[in-house]
């Protein structure tokens, strides 16, 4: 199988058909696992508790950073708020006192400029790895017993795609790849690319989405852009028109994926989200009023799922496997 998500046939033949037979089904969950939904919910009576899982395994460095900005973003993208995370670390056997301590230093530095508190986990070296991999389960909590998800798409709303594509993947292969890069780039272009690690949280766009009445979010993770404007339409049972020559991308983010030849689109992106809104506009402009860049690059529809560029018209297929797993096959292979 090819690396990264399991495909959507696979997950469904062996995960959800099998969540959605299962004889135990608690009155506390308020939304199960589906295609493109980032968290789970339960209803306590009181409160409503927010769950989800990722774990990190493209990239190098900067990985508690990405670990805890990824996991909290689920959570931004139901239009709630994390509390905190569970860690799990697997160790590679030749790991060394520094690698650990640049690990935990990442980790507890990202998570409190994120305000979140390590609830515990569990740290293990083992054989099993040869690199780092870290995972995280979010623990987050409603506004208002509120929540948002993202199969809730209906035709006629705008798409609104905040920030830039392939943020998170721009900034890893820089950051995994600095000598090789510094002397292929001008030093102003390597520069900024290396600071977009500071723009991968959704927090911002994910209140202002719910607040302006969001009927679906998602945040931009494996499969890039493209990507989750399949999964937003698969979850919802919609169509969607992509208009890929409006999708905003940074000149840095170009030059790089150009040298390592990916398509940005496909390219891991978290940092962004995509919005479904009936006011498109107005949601732009109060993104913007934020300081955050909001664009509309499609419309729900009741259609088929389709990429429309200049005059051509085709298929938005299932995501394939990101492109920066091509990236560091490439890498290991030169």
């Amino acid at each position: 199988m090819e690396t990264g998500k399991l495909p959507s046939e696979l997950l469904e033949k062996y995960i959800f058909s099998k969540s959605k037979k299962s004889s135990v089904r608690q009155k506390e969950v308020v939304v199960r696992p589906n295609i493109g939904e980032d968290c789970s919910i339960l209803d306590l009576g009181n409160e409503l508790l927010i769950l989800s899982t990722d774990p990190i395994t493209g990239a190098c460095e900067n990985i508690g950073k990405l670990l805890v900005n990824i996991n909290a973003n689920d959570v931004y993208s139901s239009g709630c708020l994390p509390i905190g995370l569970l860690i799990t670390l697997l160790l590679p056997t030749d790991i060394t006192e520094e690698m650990l301590k640049k690990i935990s230093d990442d980790l507890f530095n990202a998570a409190e400029k994120a305000g979140l508190e390590i609830l515990g986990g569990h740290t293990e070296i083992t054989d099993a790895v040869v690199r780092p991999v870290v995972s995280a389960t979010v623990v987050g909590k409603s506004l208002n017993r509120r929540y948002i998800k993202t199969s809730g798409a209906m035709p006629g709303q705008d798409v609104v795609m905040t920030k830039y594509a392939a943020l998170e993947g721009t900034s890893i292969l820089v950051c995994d790849n600095e000598d090789k890069l510094k002397s292929l780039l001008p030093s102003a272009v390597f520069e900024r690319a290396k600071a977009l690690s500071e723009m991968l949280s959704v927090k911002t766009e994910g209140l202002i989405g719910a607040e302006h009445g969001a009927s679906s979010m998602h945040d931009v993770t494996e499969g890039g852009i493209l990507g989750a404007c399949y999964e937003i339409a698969e979850a919802s049972g919609v169509g969607i028109d992509v208009y890929a020559d409006k999708i905003p991308i940074l000149d840095e983010t170009r030059q790089i994926c150009e040298l390592f030849h990916v398509d940005p689109l496909r390219l891991i992106s978290s940092g962004s989200m995509l919005i479904a809104s009936f006011d498109g506009e107005g949601l732009v402009k109060k993104l913007e009023m934020a300081g955050v860049k909001g664009t509309i690059i499609g419309k729900i529809t009741e259609g088929e799922k389709k990429i429309i560029s200049g005059n051509s018209c085709t298929p938005l297929g299932e995501p394939e496997a990101d492109m920066i797993y091509k990236a560091y096959l490439d890498r290991k292979n030169q």
